[in-house]
């Protein structure tokens, strides 16, 4: 159980921050905070259009970065977890970790009056999950290609 325990904490800690992230804390008004006064001391005559398109990049890229990492942690347990099983099957349950933690995110922000649930937001969440999958994928491919 401990054992079991020590290979999944990594995932359930990052799922915990995308939850604490995923609140009133991680809202567009509280991270506009954060990201418009460091784009006007870039450049003072940023216009708001431009403050709301370089908002959104950031807010969509962070959606697609967490899940990517959700994915790699989620694949690492299996694979830690299962030694000597597939590694089809391991992408496949990472993949399904990850878009159902999605799902259930933007439920959760559903509940939370500063946030929107968004089926896009899940799309871009699995997306990042997918992406990052396959990169490891294919690096696992590269690697033992390359072994003696």
């Amino acid at each position: 159980m401990l054992r079991a325990l020590k290979h999944w904490l990594p995932v359930i800690l990052w799922m915990g921050l995308i939850f604490f992230v995923s609140t009133d804390f991680g809202s567009s008004t509280h991270t506009s905070q954060i990201i418009e006064p460091i784009l006007k001391w870039l450049n003072p005559d940023i216009s708001s259009t431009a403050i709301d398109l370089v908002q959104t990049i950031i807010r969509k890229g962070g959606h697609f970065t967490e899940y990517a990492i959700l994915a790699l942690l989620a694949l690492r347990s299996v694979n830690l977890s299962r030694p000597n099983g597939s590694h089809f099957q391991a992408i496949a349950i990472a993949l399904l970790i990850a878009a159902t933690y999605a799902a259930t995110d933007e439920f959760h922000q559903s509940f939370i009056p500063s946030r929107t649930a968004s089926i896009y937001d899940v799309m871009i969440d699995t997306s990042g999950a997918f992406a990052a999958l396959t990169v490891a994928s294919l690096w696992r491919k590269f690697r033992t290609s390359r072994a003696p």
